[in-house]
């Protein structure tokens, strides 16, 4: 199933130059935008770029993820489900292969955006782990609002209703987080908010990862989160793929 998701991807040339041009607008565009920012108090270093990097990486993975209910979708419009239903394939492996997508893509991103990051200097101080910190941070970010995404696709079955529903999450709940603007900033209420947002636990494990005092603790402790999201999301996924099933 991951293979058929996989294939269906690279038969859509201008969408994969899309995956890879918008995170390179995404920073781009930021870095410059907001680069004076750092010089107001809070903020622990005086290169945006460096607190910005680890935000943007989260971004473009929760995005990205957060549309691809969509794939579900346009299975269900042409009878693709109806049909995998009548075969012996695995019903989980359905859906979990929808979220491993999206997991692969939010780390295609990731590396570019770090990458690209690199060159205007940011640096990943934590080293080769730090890397991987970032690159796990987006592939579970990506889980998590995969599982979402899959489980109102497969709830309200129409297209337009999950572009309502992610429109209405997607932006707040970037703003609940650290991915733009130091925690120190934000009114003490979004702090609050922030600390139950998925977004803001993957930008505060990847951030530690470009931190001058990296705290592993820390890093193990919001990537834990993140792991019992996914898990919590996938299985949310699953029930209502069943729910779909006993429907037909």
């Amino acid at each position: 199933m991951l293979g058929r998701q996989g294939r269906a991807l690279m038969r859509q040339p201008i969408w994969i130059a899309i995956l890879i041009v918008e995170p390179i607008v995404w920073i781009t565009l930021f870095s410059q935008l907001f680069r004076r920012i750092v010089e107001l108090p809070g903020f622990e270093t005086d290169s945006y770029i460096q607190f910005l990097t680890p935000g943007i990486v989260v971004m473009a993975a929760f995005f990205s993820a957060s549309w691809s209910g969509w794939n579900m979708l346009m299975d269900h419009d042409r009878g693709v489900l109806e049909r995998f239903l009548a075969t012996r394939v695995s019903r989980f492996a359905i859906v979990v292969s929808q979220v491993l997508r999206s997991s692969i893509i939010g780390v295609i991103k990731a590396l570019l955006l770090v990458g690209i990051a690199h060159a205007l200097g940011a640096r990943v101080t934590a080293g080769f782990a730090g890397w991987l910190v970032l690159l796990l941070a987006a592939a579970l970010i990506s889980s998590v609002f995969a599982g979402i995404s899959h489980t109102i696709a497969l709830v309200v079955r129409s297209q337009d209703t999950l572009v309502a529903f992610v429109s209405f999450y997607a932006l707040p709940l970037t703003f609940f987080s650290t991915s733009l603007i130091a925690e120190e900033l934000m009114p003490v209420w979004m702090q609050w908010a922030a600390r139950f947002n998925p977004v803001n636990w993957a930008v505060m494990a990847a951030r530690e990862t470009m931190s001058t005092t990296t705290d592993w603790s820390a890093i193990g402790f919001w990537l834990g989160l993140l792991v019992a999201g996914s898990v919590a999301t996938a299985l949310l996924a699953t029930h209502a793929f069943r729910s779909y099933q006993r429907t037909l």
